[in-house]
């Protein structure tokens, strides 16, 4: 794993494309195959309004309660897949082309004229040595996402590298959900060069 100290040597755009498209339409099937699953309110009631809920995939090692499975525990060294990834084998193939260890894997869904508030994700950044990649699954053209109140438009299968350790907020001002497959790694060799390639 590499070492990556606050005062990194690398430094990254606050947004990187990554090399990557997925398959939106087996995404999407398998988003389908979960729908009815135990999606949990997210915990940080102040920081929304409307609904932003989360399904958990992979989770804190040993977190059998909904709540503590989608909580993002910045102290966790020890992670598991959880049930949900057995229903859908498209999400499955995308985790295992990330060549980085793991960490908090969810599906997290925000509905029609809601509004994720102004926040930070603190050690949300490669360059302190934790990466948040968010993967669109659905959404629509009214979804506006800010990241240091700059708007990212990110397209069904693509993948994002978002420093989220920055100011940011989301806002659904569309007809349907917003759902975005988001997966927190550790920033190692690989994740770095895939950031270098891409920017």
């Amino acid at each position: 794993m590499l070492d990556l100290p606050q005062q990194s040597p690398f430094s990254f755009a606050d947004r990187v494309r990554l090399p990557f498209a997925f398959d939106v339409a087996r995404m999407r099937a398998d988003l389908e195959a979960v729908t009815e699953g135990n999606w949990v309110e997210h915990l940080v009631r102040q920081n929304y309004e409307g609904d932003w809920d989360v399904l958990p995939l992979r989770f804190t090692a040993g977190a059998t309660h909904p709540v503590m499975q989608i909580y993002a525990d910045p102290t966790a060294t020890a992670f598991e897949d959880g049930p949900a990834l057995d229903r859908t084998p498209c999400f499955r193939e995308i985790l295992a082309r990330f060549q980085c260890p793991l960490q908090s894997v969810r599906l997290m869904r925000l509905t029609p004229g809601s509004v994720i508030k102004e926040h930070f994700d603190l050690d949300l950044a490669a360059e302190w040595g934790t990466a948040r990649i968010h993967i669109p699954i659905t959404t629509n053209p009214q979804v506006e996402f800010l990241l240091n109140q700059r708007r990212i438009v990110m397209e069904p299968g693509s993948a994002w590298y978002l420093r989220l350790s920055d100011a940011h907020s989301v806002a659904n001002r569309g007809t349907t959900d917003r759902v975005h497959l988001v997966i927190d790694c550790i920033a190692n060799e690989w994740l770095i060069e895939q950031l270098h390639w891409a920017s």
